[in-house]
Formats: structure tokens, sequence, C-alpha cells
């Protein structure tokens, strides 16, 4: 796991990239290496970092340069050991042990087509100095970022935004900040900065010396969950056990230690259960919160099933106790994310990878990703429960609805945590599928939104919400929950979670894997029809199901935790003077982007307890520290957000 950076027929290319490098040093703090060389009328510049986990001598360092090839590579790839097998077979011969050789060889013998091959985590640039061509890459369900820039026939790229915006002059996209606000994270689609693109997940880009540039795409989830569709019709159930097995293990390829993350839910201790079939010993991290926020927040007590795993499987367990000084974390962690992403988990996540780390671990696994391929988010019951709902005659939902409405999500005390979920539940349960959906896990609805924001962004609005309809409706599927895990893997997965892993675990020196998002296992989710997915009222029905051949029943079906944070207690002690502040002189809200009056009321509603807008004041904070490190300097006065 590295930080990559690079400048294709760029002025200044070699300042210009050394600058990116230095930007990205707590990505790979164990070494860093430069390449230049002629491209066309202009040169080509690479920069890395380097975290080293895989082959610690040098002749894993990069970039790796060889027989006119030069690659720079962020990731891991863990079928490495059988396309080194393969390559040998037809004559390679390998100076190391790294996996960097390996896919440098590999796009050698087969360019392009060793994308598909290749399973594991990635973003890379490779360059060939015969033909003058720049390709960069990005793995097939975007766990690894990449940003790039294009400008006058040029190109910078690097594995963090923070890298691009400081070499040069970049504005925020006003259409990318409205969508952070709605799902409280910018999708993979669009950067927070206008000029700014993400390598979509699945794709290569060529550039050539000419200045010419073509693309491709190597990996769709549209096509995959198409094919799991047919494979489920013709009665082709995956062995979901075997699969996960076999992708945890291979998920433990290091030459430096690897633990796990251990929350006491079903997809940790999953893991860290097979993990420790295959690594006796492991150690895993876990995190538990101060007993008068956790009792304010009604969070359950994880930390028992935790120990209970750890106790069984003869883990090494680290617990953390979770009360930072968030008035200090949070602009750090802005910082450290690139974008406005407004979920707690990263702090989490932050703090985790840094005790791990000060442990001497460098390569953690998570179980990110479970929930948005097998159905076990609360969402997805919620939606299939609103079908039901609907047919409930109109004047008694009508009748529940405004009983709901009454009450308070929390008292002087303690929050209600099924007041809340009642309350978001009527919040969707008579729209539309693809309305219904969206609204079940975004902040506002269009209304809502609309009266957020400046009155000239409601065009703005609409692409937005037009973007979800159109990326949710492109499936061939009949399957609505297998709809809504696809839904969730193109956006949400990418989006927020594998965007909010890597950046605080990398801000953290620390890499993490990621085994349920695996192609394998992918292609297995989409092959298991969606009622198996939610079995009654239990999602997830078909890995739990895989996951009792070696965990406690009482620890898979236990009732789902929350790898999240007491936001309602931070807001009601630690954060209510920042939130006042930014809602009374905050640079948003000067700049014209967000109303002052609705924010007001949002503030007021959330501190009388009768709605639970947390999360939403949350956002807008990381939004508004975002904003103030985006438009800090010369240009900060004129800076107005507009369509």
């Amino acid at each position: 796991m590295c930080g990559i950076a690079g400048t294709y027929r760029w002025p200044d290319g070699k300042a210009v990239t050394d600058r990116l490098t230095d930007t990205l040093a707590h990505r790979g703090p164990d070494g860093s290496g430069r390449y230049g060389h002629p491209a066309g009328d202009g040169e080509v510049q690479f920069g890395h970092r380097r975290l080293s986990i895989i082959d610690l001598s040098e002749t894993g360092a990069q970039p790796m340069v060889s027989d006119g090839l030069a690659l720079t590579y962020n990731g891991e790839l863990y079928n490495a050991p059988q396309l080194r097998a393969e390559l040998e077979g037809h004559g390679v011969r390998f100076r190391g042990t790294s996996d960097t050789e390996v896919l440098l060889e590999a796009w050698r013998r087969w360019g392009t087509d060793c994308l598909p091959r290749l399973r594991g985590m990635f973003a890379f640039g490779i360059f060939d100095e015969r033909t003058g061509e720049l390709v960069l890459a990005r793995d097939q369900l975007g766990i690894k970022p990449l940003f790039l820039l294009r400008r006058d026939g040029g190109l910078v790229f690097a594995s963090e935004l923070k890298a691009l915006a400081a070499v040069t002059s970049l504005r925020p996209d006003p259409a990318a900040l409205v969508a952070s606000l709605l799902y409280y994270w910018v999708p993979d689609s669009r950067c927070a900065y206008g000029e700014a693109e993400k390598l979509p997940p699945g794709s290569w880009l060529r550039f050539r010396p000419d200045g010419r540039t073509d693309s491709g795409r190597y990996w769709n989830l549209k096509d995959v969950a198409a094919e799991g569709r047919e494979r489920a019709r013709a009665g082709e159930l995956p062995d979901l056990a075997a699969i996960v097995e076999e992708s945890t293990k291979r998920h433990l390829l290091s030459d430096v230690p690897v633990a796990t993350f251990l929350s006491g839910g079903l997809d940790s201790s999953y893991l860290t259960a097979l993990a420790a079939r295959h690594q006796p010993g492991i150690s895993a991290y876990t995190i538990g919160f101060r007993a008068e926020d956790a009792k304010f927040e009604a969070m359950p007590d994880d930390l028992r099933y935790a120990r209970q795993v750890a106790l069984r499987f003869g883990v090494d367990l680290h617990e953390i106790e979770i009360a930072p000084n968030v008035l200090d974390l949070l602009p750090q962690m802005t910082y450290s994310l690139d974008e406005p992403i407004g979920d707690p988990a990263a702090i989490n996540t932050f703090l985790i990878c840094t005790a791990a780390r000060e442990a001497g671990v460098k390569v953690m696994l998570s179980g990110m990703g479970a929930d948005e391929l097998f159905a076990g988010y609360r969402k997805h019951l919620a939606n299939l429960i609103a079908l039901r709902y609907q047919r409930v005659p109109r004047p008694l939902r009508r009748g529940i609805s405004a009983a709901v409405d009454r009450l308070p999500v929390a008292t002087s005390r303690r929050g209600l945590r099924s007041v809340r979920f009642a309350k978001r539940f009527l919040s969707f349960a008579d729209l539309p599928e693809e309305t219904a959906f969206r609204r079940s896990y975004t902040m506002y609805d269009r209304s809502e939104l609309l009266g957020l924001l400046d009155p000239d962004l409601a065009g703005t609005v609409d692409d937005v919400l037009t973007e979800h309809a159109d990326v949710y409706e492109d499936n061939d599927l009949d399957d609505f929950v297998n709809r809504m895990c696809l839904g969730d893997a193109r956006m949400f997965l990418p989006g927020l979670n594998l965007a909010y892993t890597d950046r605080s675990s990398m801000a953290a020196s620390t890499e993490v894997r990621v085994p349920y998002v695996d192609v394998e296992v992918v292609k297995a989710a989409f092959a298991i029809p969606g009622d198996r997915k939610i079995v009654g009222r239990q999602g997830k029905a078909v890995l739990k199901e895989a996951a009792t051949s070696i965990l406690p029943r009482e620890i898979v079906y236990r009732p789902k935790g929350l790898f999240s944070a007491p936001l309602r207690a931070w807001m009601s002690r630690d954060l209510a003077p920042l939130v006042r502040e930014v809602i009374n002189d905050g640079e948003l809200v000067r700049a014209g982007f967000l109303r002052r009056d609705a924010l007001r009321r949002l503030a007021a509603a959330d501190a009388a307890g009768q709605s639970d807008y947390s999360k939403h004041l949350w956002h807008v904070l990381t939004l508004e520290y975002w904003y103030r490190d985006a438009t800090s300097g010369s240009g900060r006065q004129s800076t107005r957000l507009t369509a």
C-alpha cells in the first residue's frame, strides 16, 4: 500500500511531482522514489511513497523500471503468486518477490487484457518508454482511489485530492457539494473540485504523446449482477462459506503482521474467526465509548461480543475507548478525508489504525462491504417492509404518521432509538421504489434540500437527484433486494465506505484490506437471490448461514451493532458552540451556499429532542471545515458557490 503521483506533459513536471509526492508522505513512510523520461514534446514524471508490506527489500521499491516499462503502483494483488507462476511458465524471470514486479510483467505480456486477471485492490500508472504512452488504471470495485486533472493536453494524477490542490488552483464544484449534503459524501462520479476527476472503478485511461486519449471499461458491476441473476435462475447457488474463507486466506498475504477490526458484529467476527484459523494468535482491535455517551446514544454493548469472539478463537484483543477531543479531531479528519464526508465512523477507523500502527501493525482486515452486498443494512429490510406498509389503508397511515411525528427522539438523559427509526421509516415508506430507497439513506428529500440551499442551485439539486435515479435504474434485475444491493455497490460502497476507509487508514500509515469486497465474493453475492439475503426480518441471512459453520449462533444472530459514534452526545455537549458559530457566521452561510434560517431550524429541532438532526449538523460542520480549507487564500472573500 502506497501513495502514487505523477505528471504527463505538464509544465514544471519534476517540481510538481516532487510536491505531489511530499503531500502523500503519510501514505508511505517507509521509502520514496522518483522517475522521469521524455514523452513526445514533454516528459513523464512519477513519484512514489512506499508502505512496505510485501518484499521489504529494495527489489520491491518504486517507481519500478524494467526493460522500457515504468510503474508507480498502489495496492495489493492477492493472486500475485498464481500470476507469478503463470508468467514464469512463459519464461519470465523475477528479481524479487513483490506483487509490483508481477503487475509490471503481467502488463508487458497482456497489456490492458491483464486487468480482468487481477484480484486485489489497486490504482497505478504505467509508462512505455518506447511508445511514450501513459496508462492509468483502477481496481474493479473502486477500493483504491486515483484522482486526476487534465489541462491543455497535460495531466497530473495522485492518490489523494489534496495533492492536486497543493500544486494547482482548484475551485469547489457546487454540484459535488450539493451531492455531499444529500448523501453526506461525494459520489464517486463527482469530485469536490470542479476540474478534478476520479478514474472510475474497473476502467483504464491511456494518454498518448500527441495529445490523444482513449479509455476502456474492463469490469462492470451491472454485467456481473446480470450474470449472477442467470446463475441463480439456473440453480447454481455458490458455496458462500468456501468463497469467503478463500478470500480471507488470500487477504492474509503479507511479509508483515496482519490484524483485524473486531466490532463484535457478524462481519468482523466472521473474518476474524476465519483469519485466526489460518493465522493462529492474530491480533484484533475493537472500540468502546464512554459510558455516558453510549447510554445517551442507546448504543449496544459491542465489547462483550468482541471479547467472546477473541476468547473463543485465541485472538489477541486490543480495546480502545473512543473519547476523542472532537474539536481537535474534526478539522484533522476533514483534511485527511480529502472531500466533505460526514460519516463519523471515519474517526473510529483512524483511531483504531493509529493504535495498531503504534503497536507495529501495518495491515488490517475489515468487514466492510458485507452489508452492501448481502442486504445487511436496516434500510434494505425497511424498504421491503414499506411495500407491505403501502397496502395499509391511507387514513390509518396518516394517523400513524401524525402520532409518531409528535414523539420526541430523546429525553434529557437518553436517546430513543425506536422513535428515531420510526420517524426515519415514515419519511420514505409511501414513496416509489427508487425515491424511497434514496430517501432511506440520504439526508434530505428534495424540498428540504431546496430549502437549505441558495435558490440558484435548484437546477443542480435536480441534476443530483436525477443522477441517483439513473444509476439505480440502470440494471437488468427483477429482484428488488439485489437492485438495492447493486445500487449500494455502485454508489454507497465506493463513494462513502471505501473512500473513508482508505483515507482515514492511510492518514495513520496503515493498510486496510476488505475481503468481502473481492471480485469472487461479489460474483457470488449477485448469484444469490434476494429472498435468500433477507428472510423474514433477518438481513444477510445467507451470510449468517455460512458463518454458523465457525461462529456461535449468539454472535451470528445478535442484534446489529453500529460502527459509528455518539453524535447526539457530542452535539449536545462538545460541539454545540461550534454549531452555533457555523450557523451564525460560517463561510458557507456568508458565501450564500447555505441558508442561515434553515440551519437554525435544524439546530433548534435537534436541541429540543423532537427530531434527530445530529448527523445533518455533523455533516454541515465537516462541509464547513472542508470549504474553509478549499477557499483559503487570496480568492476566499470573492468565492460564491452558485450553479
